[in-house]
């Protein structure tokens, strides 16, 4: 049934998100109220889980830094719902709800420790859709050295002919959507020159 509250829950309107900024070390936060909160991620502690709010799962990750903590969810006016018998903790009322795609590529960064290595195209397109503009840049010249070994690798005699630009297609369809995934293909697109 469309209308039933196993559904939909009209009690509570959407929540407004959280925009994020990630720098390498540092996460910058664009909360709704127009207030703007950064954490330098170099020693921080986190943890990921699962969390309920507004009586739906969502996904939850605490970061404390050395001068503030913030929680992070996925939006609860898209999680499933919560039963009773789910002995999960509740996030606190101030946490800051990013969109789950967004949500996915913090945990993995912050998780990973902050590490570009061994990470595909896909995934340095990913996150560089949530970088600022310099650390873009430096995503997308990442993203050149990787697509410019896979090219070497795929070529040969008896493999055919691979190109770089191939390679880069993720970050490619990504820079359609994110500028700032536009600004890293500029810089892939000038690294590969080279």
């Amino acid at each position: 049934m469309p209308g039933s509250p196993l559904y939909r829950d009209d009690a509570f309107p959407p929540s407004p998100r959280t925009e994020v900024a990630l720098a390498w070390s540092e996460l910058s936060l664009y909360l709704p109220d127009g207030r703007c909160l950064q954490l330098a991620l170099d020693g921080a502690r986190h943890s990921v889980g699962d969390a309920t709010a507004r009586r739906r799962f969502v996904r939850m990750m605490s970061i404390e830094a050395r001068q503030a903590a913030v929680t992070l969810i996925t939006p609860p006016d898209r999680g499933a719902i919560a039963p009773r018998v789910a002995h999960l903790p509740a996030a606190p009322d101030d946490a800051a709800v990013l969109e789950a795609g967004v949500w996915e590529q913090l945990a993995d960064w912050v998780a990973s420790s902050g590490r570009l290595a061994g990470r595909t195209v896909e995934e340095l397109a990913r996150l560089a859709s949530i970088a600022t503009a310099p650390f873009a840049v430096v995503i997308g010249e990442v993203a050149a050295g990787v697509a410019r070994d896979l090219a070497r690798m795929a070529s040969g005699p008896l493999r055919g002919v691979a190109d770089v630009l191939e390679w880069l297609r993720p970050l490619q369809l990504a820079a359609r959507s994110s500028p700032r995934a536009e600004d890293a293909l500029v810089a892939a697109l000038a690294a590969s020159a080279d």
